[in-house]
């Protein structure tokens, strides 16, 4: 065996789960096709949710100087995140490649085997054995690797989906947009996009005198192309929607994208799992697919971690498809409902303008914030009835009995269950020491909790490795020996 966990795919999904597998110390080869980054940043900054992953990781220093907004938009019409309850912000201008960077620093400085320039060719997986075993092509010729598990995040096009027969309905796209960078062209911003007569345009300055430029154009047909468009093709694009040349502007790198929207019938076929765009493609729209692909991997990497090193059943596996499917399917509906709106014309100014008249009701505000964003996804952790659980936890500060100031963030860094006892309950820390392998318990108590907190009245906490709330003490039925056996595995 050359590795427990084999992951293919070196962009934003499988550099997180790689780091999430070493933090538990799992070992883990990371495949890349690619022999170096492209150097294209599809994605623009991360989610409000992807900060606070990133943050309960202790990712957020390596990205420097970072600007934040609470400005977002649905469909085109602008949606506010301060109407959400407490300070979620996402952050703006980050190129994906940066994005990359940290992740893949922070895999390495783990112990992560990222081999860049293998190309999975072919798979085979032995039920009998539980191994699964690939075909790679790289610098040295073909050979073979062997892992116990076999984690896609190679993409849309995803080798290990197709190999492995997973099913992957859906729509094809209808039509093809492009994407571009590009230097010395003086664009009026739009950051949100625009529509106009003939489609929609977006542009954004990236400093430099570098503008990101989108350019949906209504009419233009999907093409299954091999090599990128040319400049050409974009700039035309361009001067038809907006009457602007920029024929003479530099381009730094040029894509085509199109408004698929197909998800995998499940995430996982026995030791064989998908993550990211592996298990779902759709349009680009808010920037939700890096943000997702992330939120995948971290959902898979602590639940893999534990089935790995045998501290949990292999049904606990089961839980990534049931939990992140749903998430998945929900994208796909919120992308496809934002092409229409954006990507339409005038037929759908009418639903344009009932929706921009409802986006003024905070409840709406809020409701749309919190689907594009990723915070209002809540899991179904077992009964209760808890406005918290299920949900991830949020960013509260403790002080533990001999003055210590710490909080939940911090707790989080090294992926690892939290009980947080808040009452000083030597019962609570005895039932749960079985479970200290895997387990962190704490006693402390909230800083300034505000009285109408949903955490007042809260005895005790039980986090998963993710930042989820499992069970909450007095309100969940459930008794804490029962949730740290369906999270945690068997006591030892």
């Amino acid at each position: 065996m050359d590795a427990s966990v084999i992951v293919v795919g070196a962009g934003p999904a499988g550099l997180m789960l790689a780091g999430e597998l070493r933090l538990a110390g799992v070992d883990v080869i990371v495949l890349e096709r690619l022999a170096k980054r492209t150097g294209e940043s599809r994605g623009l900054g991360f989610t409000a949710r992807t900060m606070e992953v990133f943050d309960q990781r202790g990712l957020l220093p390596a990205f420097g100087q970072i600007e934040t907004s609470t400005l977002g938009h649905f469909g085109g019409q602008r949606v506010d995140f301060a109407v959400l309850d407490g300070a979620h912000y996402g952050v703006k201008g980050v190129p994906q490649s940066t994005t990359e960077t940290v992740l893949e620093q922070w895999a390495t400085t783990l112990g992560a085997d990222i081999r860049r320039g293998h190309e999975v060719l072919a798979l085979t997986q032995d039920t009998d054995t539980g191994t699964v075993t690939v075909t790679v092509a790289g610098p040295q010729g073909t050979h073979h690797l062997s892992a116990t598990y076999l984690v896609g995040c190679d993409g849309g096009r995803s080798t290990v989906r197709k190999a492995a027969g997973f099913d992957f309905p859906g729509t094809a796209p209808t039509r093809e947009m492009f994407l571009a960078d590009v230097r010395g062209c003086h664009i009026t911003p739009r950051p949100i996009g625009e529509t106009v007569a003939g489609g929609m345009v977006m542009s954004a300055p990236l400093g430099d005198g570098v503008d990101r430029i989108i350019v949906c154009e209504r009419g233009a047909p999907p093409r299954r192309r091999t090599q990128p468009p040319t400049y050409e093709e974009v700039a035309a694009g361009w001067q038809r929607l907006t009457g602007q040349d920029i024929s003479h502007g530099t381009p730094l790198w040029v894509s085509a994208f199109g408004d698929p929207a197909r998800q995998v019938t499940t995430y996982r076929r026995g030791h064989i799992l998908l993550a990211g765009d592996s298990a779902h493609v759709h349009l680009p729209a808010g920037g939700q697919g890096m943000n997702t692909s992330i939120q995948d991997a971290v959902n898979l990497g602590w639940k893999l971690a534990a089935v790995t090193q045998g501290t949990a059943p292999t049904s606990l596996l089961d839980t990534y498809h049931s939990e992140r499917h749903p998430v998945g399917r929900r994208l796909l509906m919120n992308t496809q409902a934002q092409g229409m709106l954006f990507l339409s014309g005038d037929e759908m100014q009418p639903v344009r303008d009932v929706l921009a008249e409802l986006i003024r009701y905070d409840v709406v505000s809020r409701h749309l914030a919190g689907m594009v964003s990723g915070l209002e996804i809540r899991y179904d952790v077992g009964p209760g009835d808890h406005p918290l659980l299920g949900m991830r936890m949020p960013h509260q500060e403790l002080i533990t009995p001999d003055g210590h100031k710490t909080s939940t963030t911090c707790l989080l860094h090294p992926a690892r269950g939290l009980l947080l006892d808040l009452t000083d309950d030597q019962a609570l820390r005895h039932t749960a020491a079985p479970w200290a392998h895997t387990l962190t318990t704490l006693t402390a108590t909230p800083h300034a909790l505000p009285p109408t907190s949903p955490l007042a009245g809260t005895t005790a906490l039980l986090l998963r490795p993710d930042g989820h709330i499992a069970w909450i003490h007095p309100t969940t039925p459930t008794p804490l020996t029962d949730a740290l056996t369906r999270w945690f595995g068997p006591a030892r």
